[in-house]
C-alpha cells in the first residue's frame, strides 16, 4: 500500500468531490506526479463506500500504458479484481466484465470492441492520456462518447496541445453542452482568445472550466517530491518485432548450445553476439546489420513509445538527457528530432569538444541532449536537465546511475525524473532482473571478463531461453 503525498491526497479528495457532486473533470497533473495512483485510490474508495453499486470501472489508455496500469494496480491496490482486455483472446474475457472491479482496455481496441463495451453500464469511465480524443470527429472520440457510465474523468498532462478546440473536445466528452456546440465555442471563445488575445473571454472560459480541471506542475509540488524518482516503462513489442526476436533467439540459442557441446570458448563469443542482436531488436530492428532477416525497415514499439514520451515532456517544458549504448540508435532518434524541428545536442565518442557542448546545454541550448552511454556517462555536469531517459538497459546499474548523476547532482534545483524503457518478455527484462539481484553473470559480462565467463546451461537459458508472454 502506498502512502499518498499531500498533493496526491488533494487530488484524490478532488476526484471524490467530483463524484459526489455528479460532476466530471480533468486531472491534468504533469507526467510522473502519480495520476494513476490517485485514480486507483479513487476507484478503491468508490468500491469501499458502495457508491459504485457493484458496477465495474473502465480505464481506456494507450496500448503501451495498459501494462503500466496493470502493474500499478497489482502493486498499490492488490485487492482490486482487474480485467485486462488486450490481445486476440480478449473477446472471451468480455463475459467477466460484470465481476471485475476495474477493466483496462486501449484506444486501439475501443472502436473494434464498442458493441460489447457499450452494452455495459460502468461506474467510472476514465480516459488516460485523454488527448487521444482531442479531435471530436475522430473514430476513437466518437466511440468514447458512446460508452455508458455514471461518472467520467480525463487524465492528461497536456489537455491543450495545439489549440482550444482540443479542450472543447475533452469537455464535450465530460460535460456535454457546458461549452456549447463546437461552432459556438469557436465563435465565442476560441477565435477571440487565440486570434485577438481577448483577456475577458479568457477569464470567462477559465471561470467556466476552472473548477473541473486540477493541474499541478512538478514545480508546484517540488517541495513534496523526492530529489530523484525512477519510472519503469514496460513496453510490448509489435507482432513483427516479436516474430523477428523469436527467429533470431531460437537460431542463436541452437548455435550456442552446439558450440558449448564442442568447444567452450567459441560458445562465449557466439553467446555475446546473440545477446547483442536481441538487444538491438528491442531498440529498433533497423540496428540489425548482418543476417538475412528480410526487410528490417519495420516499426519499433520502443521507438514509438519514446516519440510520445518526448512529445509530452516537451509540452511540459522539460529538458532531457537521453542515453543509449548504441550510437546507431542515437542516430535514428536524431533523425526524428531533426524532422520534428526539436532543438537538440549530441555527444558520442566522436565528439571533439565535450566541454563546449556541456556549456551550451547548461546555458539553455537544446531540449534534448543525446548521449552515448560510454562517452558521456561520467564526468559531465548537466544540471540544466531535470529528466533522464535510459533508452536501453546496461548490465551494471552503477553505470546507469553514474549517467543519471549527470543531472542529479549538486546544483540541481529541480526534482529529477529517470525513465527506463524496457521491452517486456525479452533479454532487456532479464537484464533488469539481473541488475536488481546484482547477478554475478551480469558483473562478468559487464567487465568484459569473457575469458572467465562461466557460461552454464542455466545462465544461457536465463538470457537466451524462450521468453513466454505472461
Amino acid at each position: 500500500e502506498a502512502t499518498l503525498r499531500e498533493y496526491q491526497l488533494e487530488g484524490f479528495y478532488w476526484l471524490q468531490f467530483l463524484s459526489q457532486s455528479g460532476l466530471n473533470g480533468i486531472l491534468a497533473d504533469d507526467m510522473g506526479l502519480g495520476k494513476t495512483l490517485q485514480s486507483l485510490t479513487h476507484i478503491t474508495s468508490e468500491i469501499e463506500s458502495g457508491r459504485n453499486q457493484g458496477r465495474p470501472s473502465l480505464v481506456v489508455a494507450p496500448t503501451s500504458v495498459v501494462l503500466n496500469w496493470e502493474r500499478e494496480a497489482s502493486k498499490f491496490t492488490p485487492n482490486l479484481n482487474v480485467l485486462v482486455l488486450q490481445g486476440a483472446g480478449r473477446k472471451r474475457n468480455c463475459a467477466k466484465i460484470p465481476e471485475a472491479d476495474l477493466v483496462l482496455t486501449s484506444y486501439a481496441l475501443l472502436h473494434r470492441d464498442l458493441e460489447i463495451l457499450s452494452a455495459y453500464e460502468f461506474h467510472l469511465l476514465m480516459l488516460d492520456e485523454a488527448q487521444h480524443i482531442k479531435n471530436p470527429e475522430a473514430q476513437v472520440s466518437q466511440a468514447a462518447m458512446q460508452l455508458n457510465s455514471c461518472h467520467r474523468v480525463c487524465l492528461s498532462g497536456t489537455p491543450v496541445e495545439n489549440h482550444l478546440g482540443e479542450l472543447w473536445s475533452l469537455m464535450n466528452f465530460l460535460m456535454p453542452g457546458l461549452l456549447g456546440t463546437k461552432e459556438s465555442f469557436r465563435e465565442n471563445y476560441q477565435a477571440p482568445i487565440e486570434k485577438n488575445g481577448n483577456e475577458s473571454k479568457r477569464k470567462l472560459l477559465a471561470d467556466r472550466v476552472g473548477p473541473l480541471i486540477l493541474r499541478r506542475t512538478k514545480n508546484d509540488v517540488a517541495k513534496e517530491l523526492p530529489p530523484k524518482t525512477e519510472v519503469l516503462h514496460p513496453i510490448e513489442m509489435t507482432k513483427v518485432q516479436k516474430d523477428l526476436y523469436e527467429t533470431v533467439r531460437s537460431t542463436m540459442d541452437k548455435q550456442v548450445r552446439q558450440a558449448l557441446a564442442i568447444h567452450g570458448q567459441e560458445a562465449q563469443v557466439l553467446f555475446l553476439g546473440a545477446l547483442l542482436k536481441l538487444r538491438q531488436i528491442c531498440c529498433h530492428p533497423k540496428l540489425l546489420k548482418e543476417g538475412n532477416y528480410g526487410n528490417l525497415e519495420t516499426e519499433s514499439a520502443k521507438f514509438e513509445y519514446l516519440v510520445e514520451l518526448l512529445t509530452t515532456l516537451g509540452a511540459e517544458g522539460h529538458r532531457v538527457l537521453l542515453f543509449s549504448q548504441f550510437t546507431s540508435m542515437l542516430q535514428l532518434i536524431e533523425n526524428h528530432l531533426q524532422a520534428q524541428g526539436i532543438p537538440y545536442l549530441k555527444l558520442t565518442g566522436e565528439t571533439k569538444d565535450r566541454q563546449d557542448l556541456v556549456e551550451r546545454f547548461q546555458q539553455g541550448e537544446g531540449e534534448v541532449f543525446l548521449i552515448s552511454l560510454k562517452a558521456g556517462g561520467t564526468g559531465l555536469t548537466l544540471t540544466g536537465a531535470d529528466t533522464v531517459i535510459h533508452y536501453d538497459p546496461w548490465w551494471n546499474p552503477a553505470v546507469e546511475n553514474q549517467a543519471t548523476d549527470r543531472a542529479y547532482r549538486i546544483g540541481q534545483d529541480n526534482p529529477v525524473f529517470v525513465h527506463k524503457l524496457i521491452c517486456q518478455n525479452t533479454v532487456e527484462e532479464r537484464i533488469q532482473q539481473m541488475q536488481e539481484k546484482k547477478d554475478d553473470l551480469a558483473g562478468d559480462l559487464l567487465s568484459g571478463a569473457t575469458s572467465q565467463l562461466n557460461l552454464t546451461t542455466e545462465s544461457m537459458a536465463l538470457l537466451l531461453g524462450a521468453h513466454q508472454d505472461p
